[in-house]
């Protein structure tokens, strides 16, 4: 059965979040581009949830600045959009992030790869016990460090692998990006930041899967259609929001209600 990921965008300043969507027929899996506080749902639209998020999230957020002369509009999310490909599509839009990054872990409790030293100048990679092994890169530019017969009498191997044939540790395409992702979200206030955002798009979230419309499963089959129910029902929501906030059309523009 085929599942759908739901892209909205909510105002200007842009964020960024994701939920995963139930089982079943065309249920979604939901991602949102919000602005804190006060905010209307300006463009949605359906992907097959098989496909990569990356470039359709990139895209919408990329379309809702068009017309902005705000400051740099920023990308919230959390691990699932940490991954280096989306990085690198959020820094060629334009776009500051603050997607989380999960730290780098072993199995087993052995040393992780953040405890070794990797020098992309270099293309080296040195290990706890200070041993360098170079990068070897492969044809698409992925690399990994073998350090093989330093293993065997390292006093640290215990601690560090189990595998015969000594540690290797994998360099990926996007390593400095990465890098710099995960030194960035160590700073105070890309935390306080990333925790005063998360909870307002997570409540709007709540507000569009809250009413008996379909909820996190989609009502209908096929892209075109789950897209116009989806867009239908973020209207419905833009209408409810508008009257709880007194705000309506005059001759002389939008205005709200006074006291």
């Amino acid at each position: 059965m085929r599942t759908y990921r739901i892209l909205f965008v909510l105002a200007s300043l842009v964020a960024c979040a994701i939920a995963p969507g139930a089982a079943g027929a065309a249920g979604p899996s939901t991602a949102s581009h919000v602005r804190p506080p006060k905010t209307a749902v300006t463009k949605l639209t359906a992907t097959p949830s098989t496909l990569p998020a990356d470039g359709g999230s990139v895209m919408l957020a990329a379309t809702a600045t068009d017309a902005e002369q705000g400051p740099r509009p920023t990308v919230y999310g959390d691990s699932a959009y940490g991954s280096g490909p989306f990085l690198e599509h959020l820094a060629g839009a334009g776009l500051d992030s603050r997607c989380k990054n999960q730290p780098p872990t072993a199995a087993g409790g052995l040393l992780a790869k953040d405890a070794f030293q990797v020098d992309l100048q270099a293309e080296t990679v040195t290990c706890p016990n200070n041993v360098t092994a170079a990068i070897r890169r492969g044809a698409k530019g992925e690399g990994v460090a073998y350090f093989g017969q330093a293993c065997a009498k390292c006093p640290l191997r215990a601690q560090c692998t189990t595998a015969r044939d000594g540690r290797s540790v994998t360099v990926g395409v996007h390593e400095q990006r990465l890098t710099d992702a995960r030194a960035a979200q160590q700073d105070p206030d890309w935390q306080a930041d990333y925790r005063a955002t998360r909870p307002k798009v997570e409540r709007k979230l709540g507000h569009l899967m809250h009413r008996k419309h379909g909820g996190r499963r989609a009502r209908m089959r096929g892209k075109t259609k789950i897209d116009a129910d989806f867009n239908l029902l973020a209207a419905a929501h833009n209408l409810a929001r508008l009257t709880v906030l007194g705000i309506r059309s005059t001759t002389g523009g939008w205005a709200t209600a006074t006291a």
